[in-house]
């Protein structure tokens, strides 16, 4: 039996769809899967999305990067977790827009810790309404491009 936050931890490979589905279940797997394409479809040909594996206790991560880190993807068993820093510029759009999220995630923001290089907030993914309060963070790094 796994505990809620179990992350894969296998260093020797990243996970297959296949796996990944199966780690995540149905609806998160659809939730994972619409998050990296808006990334990509938004975000055309910026990064390449790259597997990293951070030990035993943090477990591998999905990580878009550019010249600096977008965010990344964090598996765990039947959700996931959305890891994203918020510099200065960023948290100050946040505080301007913060209604247009859920008290949820407003919540998991106020409690988030800020170090030297931004706030560090990790946002599980597990609704429709927890993905579009992602899709919302990531805009405020990075504005989607308009079709």
């Amino acid at each position: 039996m796994t505990e809620p936050g179990e992350r894969l931890i296998d260093p020797s490979r990243p996970p297959d769809d296949e796996t990944l589905g199966a780690w995540l279940g149905d609806e998160s797997y659809r939730l994972w899967n619409e998050l990296a394409a808006s990334i990509e479809k938004n975000r055309p040909g910026v990064f390449a999305p790259e597997w990293l594996f951070g030990g035993k206790k943090h477990g591998g991560s999905l990580r878009y990067k550019k010249s600096k880190a977008f965010c990344a993807l964090v598996p765990e068993k039947e959700r996931f977790v959305l890891v994203i820093v918020l510099g200065q510029k960023d948290r100050e759009k946040f505080e301007s827009l913060r209604a247009n999220i859920s008290s949820r995630t407003q919540q998991i923001y106020d409690d988030s810790t800020t170090y030297h290089d931004g706030k560090w907030l990790a946002l599980p993914l597990q609704s429709r309404e927890s993905l579009h309060d992602a899709l919302f963070m990531l805009g405020l790094k990075r504005k989607p491009r308009l079709a």
